[in-house]
């Protein structure tokens, strides 16, 4: 008899509750949340999007959305650790293997791959280092090189910030050649870096919000072997990150509709319990109050039923061009209204909801993040508006989002 699948969105849930209880703590001193990804180990999800034949449960990029909407209900910090992890598994496991090999891929990397992803489900964190200084995440800009050695690659550059650097198995770097013309193709590459010697944390994270992500810098200077370089192709990043956008972007939405539940939720409960002038609940009784509720509430679904159709296309057509638009629509829609939601929630809510270390004010400033996370609201709207134009995204428009 075949055991039945676990629920990964129960599961998720059930860590959202104990995520719930720690954050408030992780948040102000900006540590790193362990527990938070032992729960996860000790759930399966780290397995989430892993195939059924490596051990894992064999998610797709919708399941993926809700399950991480959920976690973020408990802390939007662990759930974007929980992203980075998922965008590097999920990106491993979701090329075919037929379109892997007419890139081009030799037959060293399927192992690899698998070494990998057997290796997520068996406890391993994985994280994601793109963002540079002056450059953003625009992979066509980054600095970050790479340069052949007689059996490997190595890779020199600083990373600005890469979430919960010092606390992952390894990292998912983006870097250049280092011989290409700045002018021309700069032959961006994906590498599979172990954390160890040549790879250094600086301390650097001291932020507004998602505080708990632990996503300081990183200083390369590292030799890996050719097996670390993902696909076992040089060239195809900046390529893929146009073509199959879902990991770069959608995955993100998914956090901060999180964010954007959680602090309409928190928001609700405010306002039912506080006692004003000796009536308990009396803000419910106020119109304008309650208007911006409601409107937070339409805010959040329209956010929720834009993402859940960017899952439904991403795992239905991955790739096709009406999939990439409902990819940017769900991060636009999701990044403003997790900033929308929050400044709108805690202005009725009043003062009181701003204190420091209550839960709107950690909400209202995680949420604040979800609009200029790469890719910005800005940057996502422009390549909505190119593409609505008729215009090729990649080409059409002197904003390049990658």
């Amino acid at each position: 008899m075949t055991e039945a699948r676990p629920d990964p969105l129960a599961r998720a849930h059930d860590c959202a509750q104990r995520f719930a209880e720690r954050a408030a703590a992780h948040d102000a001193d900006a540590s790193f949340p362990a527990e938070d990804v032992q729960d996860l180990r000790d759930a399966g999800l780290l397995g989430l999007l892993v195939p059924t034949r490596l051990g894992g449960m064999g998610a797709g990029f919708e399941e993926y959305t809700a399950v991480a909407t959920a976690l973020a209900a408990g802390s939007g910090s662990s759930a974007l650790v929980f992203n980075m992890h998922a965008s590097v598994t999920g990106a491993l496991a979701g090329v075919p293997d037929d379109l892997a090999t007419q890139l081009g891929a030799p037959e060293w990397f399927f192992d690899v791959r698998d070494e990998m992803l057997r290796k997520a489900v068996a406890g391993a964190l994985y994280g994601v280092a793109i963002t540079e200084r002056g450059a953003g995440s625009r992979l066509s800009a980054l600095r970050t090189t790479f340069e052949a050695t007689d059996g490997g690659y190595r890779l020199r550059g600083e990373k600005a910030v890469a979430t919960g650097a010092g606390h992952v198995a390894a990292y998912l770097v983006a870097a250049r050649s280092a011989d290409a013309d700045p002018d021309d193709d700069p032959r961006v590459s994906y590498f599979l870096v172990p954390h160890g010697d040549g790879v250094t944390v600086n301390a650097t994270w001291d932020p507004l919000g998602m505080r708990a992500t632990a996503s300081n810098g990183l200083s390369l200077d590292v030799v890996v072997p050719v097996t670390a370089l993902v696909g076992g192709i040089e060239g195809l990043t900046v390529l893929l990150a146009y073509a199959m956008p879902q990991w770069l972007v959608a995955s993100y939405a998914a956090v901060y509709v999180g964010v954007a539940a959680a602090t309409l939720a928190e928001a609700v409960r405010y306002v039912t319990r506080r006692t004003v002038t000796g009536r308990k609940g009396a803000l419910a009784q106020v119109g304008f109050i309650r208007g911006r509720l409601g409107r937070a509430d339409a805010a959040v679904e329209a956010a929720r039923l834009a993402l859940r159709e960017a899952g439904r296309r991403v795992d239905a057509a991955a790739g096709d061009t009406e999939t990439n638009r409902a990819i940017y629509r769900a991060k636009l829609l999701a990044g403003d209204a997790a900033m929308d939601v929050a400044a709108s929630c805690t202005e009725a809510c009043g003062l009181g909801a701003l204190v420091r270390g209550s839960v709107l004010e950690r909400l209202f400033r995680d949420a604040r993040s979800g609009a200029i996370m790469p890719p910005s609201s800005d940057v996502c709207a422009d390549v909505l508006g190119t593409a609505a134009l008729g215009l090729d995204p990649m080409t059409g428009s002197e904003i390049r989002p990658w």
